[in-house]
């Protein structure tokens, strides 16, 4: 089997172990429905009633307050749709021109049914200011905007843009996708009422995810059935996927740090070696980004041409989001902030991982330069 170096960590990351052999039991010796009655489901009921405790701390919710999903698109959903549905259309709903398409689509789907939709723009460095959220506030229903952007790595500043929303008394979801389990979170700090995660973002199984509901918050139910989830998710619950997101977000939370400053060496080697080099190439994003997230714009080329030949070579990288993989169009977070078809179309996002390694971000940024110094030496031979 070849070997890959893996550098699409926010696109998806490799199972955590631990998390893989604690969930091994739920799947072949304690596989009952926790619905039950009957002591076989035991062990299942207070496994998920121990997972929800630990995501409720690692984030600083109460474990009431959690509700467990297949995953971010789920939650994101559930969050605009599940506020905006009780308030009905007379209330505008709020968001970023920046965000996740699971956002974007479910707001497009409730302005096609007659709900009105506010898209804030964001600074070139992918911000969504204060003064520009206040000006679009008023008479909204909710607000949705992201802790961090999958692309280009940008933090937003929730906790100031939920002060705001809150004076209005307007309600405030975040979609924490990209940035749970990679920096600190704390939902009581950001005063968020709803938290979006996907549990494959964090060396868990894909296929699960939660919403952080805060307590008093109207939003109606997702799935109408059992009483499963409190009676607002019904369905048979996802036990061992459950149980190693919760054991794959405490070892993520309890590293966090010492994770950091290892991304955050992998991301300078690769740079230095382009600037070494002389790469003409823009870096996306703000200083204030996910660690490993390395968007970076090369003027004059294609990041289709680079993702297939660094394939080639062995490592795997992204154009950009891996939910626009199959469209070779400059993505709408790109046109967003503003950076020229010159270089948005020489995107590139390399988002390093906890498990990546020095000798491979030397290896990717000469690869880099590799391939850029041989499309120089083919085009110098045509003239």
């Amino acid at each position: 089997m070849k070997h890959y170096i893996y550098a699409d960590n926010a696109a998806t990351t490799p199972l955590d172990k631990e998390a893989f052999e604690e969930m091994k039991p739920y799947l072949l010796e304690h596989y009952g429905n926790a619905s039950q009655p009957y002591s076989f489901s035991r062990k299942g009921k207070k496994a998920l009633q121990k997972a929800r405790g630990i995501i409720a701390q690692c984030i600083g919710a109460e474990p009431e307050e959690i509700y467990f999903t297949s995953g971010g698109s789920e939650s994101n959903n559930w969050a605009i749709k599940g506020l905006a549905i009780p308030f009905g259309k007379s209330k505008k709903i709020v968001t970023s021109q920046i965000e996740h398409h699971s956002v974007l689509n479910t707001c497009q789907f409730l302005q096609n049914i007659g709900y009105t939709v506010d898209y804030l723009p964001v600074n070139p460095c992918g911000v969504l200011l204060s003064d520009t959220l206040e000006k679009s506030v008023v008479n909204s229903s909710v607000v949705s905007v992201m802790l961090a952007n999958n692309e280009i790595g940008t933090i937003q500043e929730i906790k100031d843009l939920v002060y705001i929303a809150h004076q209005q008394g307007i309600y405030f979801h975040t979609d924490a996708v990209q940035a749970l389990g990679h920096i600190k979170v704390n939902v009581k700090d950001l005063g968020v009422d709803m938290l979006s995660a996907s549990a494959h973002k964090f060396n868990a199984p894909k296929g699960t995810g939660f919403l952080y509901i805060k307590k008093g918050t109207p939003i109606i139910p997702l799935i109408n059935g059992g009483l499963q989830e409190n009676g607002m998710r019904a369905g048979t619950e996802n036990i061992a996927s459950v149980v190693a997101m919760a054991v794959a977000l405490q070892n993520n939370c309890c590293d966090i740090e010492k994770n950091k400053e290892k991304l955050l060496v992998l991301e300078n080697t690769l740079l230095n070696i382009l600037d070494d080099n002389k790469i003409d190439y823009i870096r996306n994003g703000s200083n204030k980004h996910i660690p490993g997230n390395v968007s970076i714009s090369i003027g004059g080329e294609s990041g289709e041409k680079l993702l297939h030949r660094l394939d080639l070579m062995g490592i795997c990288i992204s154009t950009g989001s891996a939910c626009d993989s199959r469209n070779t169009q400059i993505s709408h977070v790109l046109k967003s902030i503003g950076l020229s078809e010159h270089y948005a179309r020489g995107t590139i996002r390399i988002s390093f991982g906890k498990h990546n390694t020095i000798d491979e971000a030397i290896k990717i940024g000469h690869s880099i330069v590799k391939i850029l110094s041989s499309a120089v030496k083919m085009n110098m031979s045509t003239l």
